[in-house]
Order: structure tokens, then C-alpha cells, then sequence
């Protein structure tokens, strides 16, 4: 369903990790232009007070974040909240439209592009969806790039590009700590080498999930495709 959809990407994403209280102090403006330096410091206000309300009284996160945007065209962060928020909400056009402003104001701002492309992916465009994860593999200060390479991944799949969804994978693995949770990372890797007809490394793979997620769904899935190999 499209909750546990979304459920899953928000465990993967994990949108307001601490460097988002890093980044909320390098807003920046030009001289002259409409939004005032007290304007820029409310806004940053209601964008910390959205962050605060988010995990116990979302509506109260999503007025704060429009409040801090309204004062702040240019608080990206701010416009990233929306974007999730709205995302959560499965209202995927108007999320779209927040992430794609915050990647306007930031290029670099591989959050906001590796969230968009699961965004596009929820609504069936696979080929933006993968510029969108290429671009936020373009910064080389993105803290987290395992999470675009796994979503790059996953979408070169269902393009029936299995070499590169491989190589996306393999790429994922090396970033430690992980931000993937390696059971489900094993498992799409696994599923790749079966497309591409690697089939020990298939199993070797499904083996891992096998032993990762004693019990859960991944092991099950997993369970499922090694039954397919061995036959």
C-alpha cells in the first residue's frame, strides 16, 4: 500500500537528521531583496518549531513550516518539511512542487533531490525519478549517499537495467554506518544478481537477508527467491 510505501521511505530518507540544524543557519539573501534580515530570523524560528512539533502534532509542524516560508521564500529546509509532510499525506504533486523549489534554491541539495525522486517514482515517472537520484549522487558532501544509490537502484530494476541497478547496489554497501537497512539492501541486490543470472552471488546474498531479518518480511522474500534458484 501506499502507506507502508511511504512508511518505508521515511525510514530511509530520514528526513530531519542533525545535519538539517547545520543547514538552517546557512540561509542566505541578497541585498535588497524583499525578505528582511528579521523576516529571514522568524523564519528560521518557525522552522525549528516545526521540526519540534513534527513527531507529536503534525499539523502544527506543517503551519509552522508554512509560516517560516511565507516570511522566507528562500528557507529550503523549510520547504523540505512541507514537502514531507505533504508527502505523507500522499498529496504528491503539491510535495513535488516543495522539493523541486528547494532544489531551485540549492543545486546541491541532495536531501531534497534524493526525496523528490521517490516522489516521482510514487507516480510512475521512473526517467525523472532517476536524474533526480543521479543529481543528488552529484554532490560529494552528501552525507547519506547510500540512500540515492539504493532508490537509484530500485528504479533502474523496474527499467529493467539489472547491470546498473547491481552496480547501484554494490555502491550502497560500501557506506558505513548504513542508512539502508542492510537486510532490504541484500534482498534487491540478491534480486538483481537473479535477473542478471549470477546465481551464487544471488544466493550468497539472499543467504545474508536470510540471517539479517530473522523472522521479518525481507527474510521472507528472500526465502521465496532462494526456493526459485535451488529449483
Amino acid at each position: 500500500s501506499f502507506v507502508t510505501q511511504i512508511r518505508l521511505a521515511c525510514l530511509i530518507v530520514r528526513p530531519f537528521a542533525c545535519p538539517f540544524l547545520a543547514m538552517a543557519l546557512l540561509i542566505s539573501w541578497l541585498p535588497g531583496c524583499a525578505t528582511s534580515e528579521g523576516s529571514v530570523l522568524k523564519s528560521k524560528g518557525y522552522y525549528h518549531e516545526g521540526l519540534a512539533s513534527l513527531d507529536k502534532d503534525q499539523q502544527k509542524a506543517f503551519v509552522s513550516f508554512q509560516k517560516a516560508v511565507n516570511l522566507d521564500p528562500n528557507n529550503k529546509e523549510a520547504r523540505y518539511g512541507l514537502g514531507h509532510i505533504l508527502a505523507m499525506q500522499g498529496k504528491l504533486p503539491q510535495a513535488e512542487e516543495e522539493f523541486r523549489a528547494a532544489t531551485k534554491l540549492d543545486e546541491s541539495y541532495s536531501e531534497a533531490h534524493t526525496y523528490l525522486g521517490q516522489i516521482l517514482e510514487k507516480q510512475g515517472r521512473w526517467t525523472e525519478a532517476i536524474a533526480a537520484f543521479r543529481q543528488a549522487l552529484t554532490n560529494p558532501l552528501y552525507g547519506t549517499p547510500d540512500l540515492a544509490r539504493f532508490h537509484l537502484g530500485q528504479a533502474l530494476a523496474h527499467e529493467g537495467d539489472y547491470q546498473g541497478a547491481m552496480e547501484s547496489f554494490e555502491d550502497a554497501l560500501v557506506v558505513n554506518p548504513p542508512n539502508v537497512p542492510p537486510a532490504l539492501l541484500q534482498l534487491e541486490l540478491g534480486r538483481a544478481y537473479y535477473k542478471l543470472g549470477f546465481e551464487r552471488r544471488s544466493r550468497e546474498a539472499l543467504t545474508k537477508v536470510t540471517t539479517l531479518d530473522k523472522g521479518g518480511e525481507y527474510a521472507a522474500a528472500a526465502k521465496e527467491l532462494l526456493t526459485r534458484i535451488k529449483q
